[in-house]
C-alpha cells in the first residue's frame, strides 16, 4: 500500500512549510492525482484520515481533498495528443506505437489552506 508512504511525504512536506511560515493550522490540503498514477484515492483518504491523528495539533483537524489529473499521451509520429485512458499505447489518429505519457502518472500538493 503505497498510500500511506504518500500521505507520510505529503504530511511531512505540509508540516515543514507550517514551520517555515509559523502557521498554526491547516483546513485543508488538495492533492492533484493522476489517473494513471497506480494512487486509489479512497485509499489515500483513509490513511490521510489515520495519519494526520498523528501529527502536531495545526494538522490534526486537517481534510484532505483530491483532484483528479487526467492521464494525455502524445504521439511522436503525428504530434497530436489523446486520452490514456481510452486509447493506451497506440495512437488513434495514426494508429502509431511511438507514444509517451504527458500527463496522468503524478500526484503533486496544489494547494494547502491555512487558517
Amino acid at each position: 500500500m503505497h498510500e500511506l508512504g504518500t500521505v507520510f511525504y505529503v504530511l511531512d512536506r505540509v508540516e515543514e512549510l507550517c514551520r517555515e511560515n509559523d502557521l498554526t493550522e491547516v483546513g485543508s490540503v488538495t492533492l492533484e492525482v493522476g489517473e494513471v498514477s497506480g494512487i486509489i484515492p479512497e485509499y489515500l483518504v483513509d490513511c490521510w484520515k489515520w495519519a494526520v491523528k498523528k501529527r502536531p495539533p495545526a494538522l490534526q483537524n486537517a481534510e484532505l481533498k483530491i483532484e483528479t489529473l487526467k492521464a494525455v499521451t502524445f504521439c511522436e509520429d503525428c504530434q497530436k495528443t489523446y486520452p490514456t485512458l481510452q486509447y493506451a499505447k497506440i495512437c488513434p489518429y495514426c494508429k502509431s506505437e511511438r507514444t509517451y505519457l504527458v500527463t496522468g502518472n503524478e500526484y503533486n500538493i496544489k494547494e494547502i489552506e491555512a487558517m
